[in-house]
């Protein structure tokens, strides 16, 4: 007999994209189109059951064991890490961590400390790590743009898509920390346990990924 499945999924877009894979890999979702106040989801016609969560949970969710799986985006993953199987780049949700700093200004022109604002500090400090700058960190919780504008920091590390919000706030990226998107993560424990059942479900994402353009 099957056991079931229980998989943690980002709440907001990934959900939404996340829900669109399992459907066209055949997987009834009606529960999550109507979750009410409901945050478990058995799905109908597959043994596995769904849990809405915030991005920094699904991994604590999946690391602790009390989740199988959990799709998140590599940025959670970067600025907080873990101890999990990473088994698939599922394709959606795609965007960059950027470098971005005030329009005009040499950001690596001068040899002065710099101070950089990020919602993401972790990511930040390797980044400059890498490259053998020292750099003091500011962590902002909210509009990181504001940063460089008010004079906080000389630049930001910062998730960006279009890079509209950057532009229309004066600042513009100058180089490419990390590319994103959302990945399919494991419970080491519940690869071992469970591995037929998550190897077809592995496949079913992997399936439904190379159909993407």
């Amino acid at each position: 007999m099957s056991q079931r499945l229980r998989i943690a999924l980002t709440k907001g877009r990934l959900q939404e994209q996340s829900v669109a894979m399992f459907e066209s890999a055949g997987l009834d979702c009606t529960p999550i189109h109507h979750p009410g106040r409901r945050l478990i989801h058995a799905l109908p016609n597959y043994p596995m059951d769904a849990v809405l969560a915030k991005a920094p949970d699904v991994i604590t969710y999946v690391e602790h064991g009390v989740c199988d799986l959990g799709i998140v985006g590599k940025d959670t993953i970067l600025e907080h890490g873990g101890s999990f199987y990473e088994v698939l780049d599922l394709g959606f949700g795609k965007c960059r961590f950027a470098l971005a700093v005030p329009e005009g200004r040499d950001f690596y022109a001068s040899y002065h400390s710099r101070t950089i604002a990020s919602k993401y500090p972790e990511v930040t400090k390797r980044f400059f790590r890498d490259k053998g700058m020292d750099v003091d960190i500011i962590k902002i919780e909210g509009s990181v743009e504001l940063a460089p504008i008010l004079g906080l920091a000389d630049g930001i590390v910062d998730i960006v898509e279009t890079g509209a919000t950057l532009k229309a706030n004066g600042l513009t990226p100058i180089e490419t920390v990390a590319e994103v998107s959302a990945r399919l993560i494991v419970n080491t424990a519940s690869m071992k346990l469970h591995k037929g059942q998550i190897e077809d479900f592995i496949a079913r994402c992997a399936g439904e990924t190379r159909k993407a353009p």
